[in-house]
């Protein structure tokens, strides 16, 4: 009996274990099933590409910035077109320079791309018209022609992304081929940081029709992005940058968190191929409806049909 009462206590004490054991394993197994559940959900997910995203931008991350590129990216056309536009208006230059303006936006508008031929006419031409103004002077017009030509022209999707940055409390800089100045007035009026632009040179506050260096176009932009940051003290791959061309990038894949916005078809195909975020803005009809029209309506100012020669040549 001795014997007998000594396996009872053990054999009930065994069981108990068991029990633990058992419901301890249960648990186990329905939290691992969840798991698996649920990473089999966000791995389709994700192959749908309807995978949640992580908060971006990082709310207080003083570490973090984003770099916006300006033609096509934030604005519809070319600033440096626009800019031409609303110069001839007061009579800073002739038709005929009125007509190549109007036909060099009509191809960027068209194509989608930026053509180094044509951007290079148009930087030639405006050095030229400005050559002997004062800076204050352009500065003033600027403000201007931001009002007539350029603020019905910001993507509202494109600003909603740099507000989303300022919110979170980040610095957002525009990074452009345009002039600094244009660039500047155009940071400012949508409540930017600041513009990284091409400076055009002067001396003792008028413009002598050159250039300091030369554009801020394609590596140029990825090594003024470079030196900003580390004047700013700021982690380029907690960083952000956004444009549509290819030309970008450099600047694009210096940063942690590159976005392709409103791309030419190279862009896309790189960021396709690295998985970028991609966001397009245009469609088609708008483009159609907003895009010809306008540059056809300065040809027309310009008494020449430079729009509707760069569509044919386009349909070609």
């Amino acid at each position: 009996m001795a014997a007998l009462g000594w396996l009872t206590p053990r054999r009930r004490s065994a069981t108990a274990r068991s029990v633990l054991a058992g419901e301890a394993a249960a648990e186990a197994a329905r939290k691992s099933s969840q798991e698996l559940a649920e990473l089999a959900e966000l791995a389709q997910a994700k192959a749908d590409g309807t995978a949640p995203e992580p908060e971006f931008p990082v709310v207080g991350d003083d570490l973090a910035a984003a770099f916006f590129d300006l033609d096509n990216t934030v604005m519809q056309g070319a600033a440096l077109f626009h800019f031409g536009r609303g110069l001839y208006k007061r009579q800073f230059f002739q038709r005929r320079e009125l007509a190549r303006f109007a036909w060099q936006q009509a191809w960027f508008r068209l194509a989608g791309v930026e053509d180094p031929e044509h951007m290079q006419d148009a930087r030639d031409s405006a050095l030229s018209i400005v050559k002997g103004h004062r800076v204050s002077e352009l500065m003033s017009i600027g403000e201007e022609i931001y009002d007539e030509y350029m603020a019905d022209r910001i993507w509202p999707g494109t600003r909603a992304l740099a507000q989303a940055h300022l919110d979170a409390g980040q610095k957002v800089w525009l990074v452009t081929a345009a002039p600094v100045e244009t660039a500047t007035i155009i940071a400012r009026r949508l409540g930017l940081t600041g513009a990284l632009g091409t400076v055009a040179e002067s001396v003792d506050g008028v413009y002598t029709g050159r250039l300091v260096g030369e554009p801020l176009h394609g590596p140029a932009k990825a090594e003024a992005v470079r030196a900003l940051a580390a004047a700013e003290g700021l982690d380029l791959t907690r960083c952000a940058a956004y444009s549509d061309s290819h030309n970008d990038i450099p600047m694009l894949s210096l940063v942690g968190h590159p976005y392709a916005i409103n791309p030419d078809a190279k862009l896309r195909k790189h960021a396709r191929e690295r998985e970028w975020r991609l966001r397009d803005y245009r469609t088609g009809r708008k483009a159609a409806k907003v895009g010809i029209p306008a540059a056809a309506g300065v040809g027309a100012l310009a008494g020449g049909t430079a729009a509707a020669v760069a569509l044919h040549r386009r349909r070609r």
